[in-house]
């Protein structure tokens, strides 16, 4: 057993899990308290009156195969979310232990230590370092007690890069003291590996997958936790038992087969040049100061004014996130990548608000 148990809560690593129905297909199930009969209308392959099977195997197997990993190495769950909550319930213990983050960043992993009743260390992204990491001051803030160190790559909601080698070091100086978790939502729009490649030097990092993005099933809410098998051995005593619905089970099966993974790879391809075309199109428009780089499938876009770009947008019938609440981003907005004619709709809109035709 990996020596990166030794952090989780002592409590849970003593948990005895929830002992769910028994899976096994092949009997007539008279032992899970289910009506026997489908609801009328219900055209779902597993039928919905039966509960689901408790991390399908099918579905690992496959998600094991998409992230080149070990079956044992994968957790699925409700989407992203579902992982932090788990991670921070299994080794923070409430009111002693920490999280460190560095924002701006995913909102989440505030949300679920605060919940728990964690500490949160904040270490900024510098903005005149384009948002990148700054490993010394990482390390420096890591007390003892924090447990869980979340990094976001690329970044929500600056789109920015973490330098592999400052994740390798992160890990190698914080073995023996805390996790590192790596959330790559948005790998896929990055051009770069996943660091799922550096599992097997270094047991206390974890890493977030979803299908949610660059697999157009968000509504699905399909997500995977990547790590050691100890790790998800330690998590699945937590999870609830029945965390992943049959329908959107049978989705991501018939959504992960070969020519739908081509399908979503072409798309993908079009989310990256529209990327580019709407980064400099939205860049000569007066009322944009600056168009942050990004490796995901959305802009952080620096305004004059937030409040009219979000008003031309909701002119042509779009939405944009208003991101000034976070620190550093007082003027900025984030704009999802969206289709050519949404793109180009987005950015007439603009233009006509600053009496710029071009």
């Amino acid at each position: 057993m990996s020596r990166v148990l030794d952090l989780a809560r002592p409590e849970i690593r003593a948990l005895e899990p929830y002992s769910h129905a028994a899976w096994q297909p092949h009997l007539e199930r008279l032992h899970a308290n289910e009506m026997p009969w489908r609801a009328q209308g219900d055209n779902s392959v597993a039928g919905l009156n039966r509960y689901p099977e408790p991390q399908p195997a099918e579905l690992i197997a496959r998600l094991a195969q998409l992230y080149d990993v070990a079956p044992e190495q994968v957790l699925a769950g409700r989407g992203s979310d579902e992982a932090i909550d788990l991670l921070v319930r299994a080794f923070c213990r409430a009111g002693t232990d920490g999280v460190l983050i560095c924002p701006p960043t995913f909102g989440m992993y505030a949300v679920a230590a605060s919940i728990q009743g964690a500490t949160i260390e904040r270490v900024p992204l510098p903005t005149a370092a384009g948002f990148a990491l700054d490993r010394d001051r990482v390390l420096a803030a890591c007390s003892p007690n924090v447990k869980l160190l979340f990094l976001c790559s690329p970044n929500n909601p600056t789109g920015s890069l973490i330098d592999s080698a400052d994740i390798e070091a992160l890990c190698a100086s914080l073995a023996e003291s805390a996790v590192v978790v790596v959330d790559e939502a948005y790998v896929e729009f990055s051009g770069r590996p996943s660091c799922v490649q550096l599992l097997p030097r270094y047991p206390n990092l974890v890493v977030l997958r979803t299908l949610s993005k660059a697999y157009a099933l968000a509504g699905a809410r399909i997500g995977a936790l990547v790590a050691s098998p100890d790790i998800v051995s330690l998590l699945r005593r937590i999870i609830p038992p029945y965390a992943l619905p049959s329908p959107a089970v049978e989705a991501a099966l018939t959504l992960l087969q070969p020519p739908q993974l081509a399908f979503a790879a072409a798309r993908i391809e079009t989310v990256l040049s529209e990327r580019r075309r709407l980064a400099e199109r939205l860049g000569r428009l007066p009322q944009i100061e600056r168009v942050w780089p990004s490796a995901a499938n959305f802009l952080l876009v620096e305004c004059r004014n937030p409040d009219q770009i979000l008003d031309a947008a909701r002119s042509a019938h779009l939405i944009v996130r208003d991101v000034r609440r976070q620190p550093q981003l007082e003027r900025c907005v984030r704009i999802s990548v969206g289709t050519p004619e949404q793109n180009d709709r987005l950015i007439a809109a603009i233009a006509a608000v600053d009496g710029d035709a071009r």
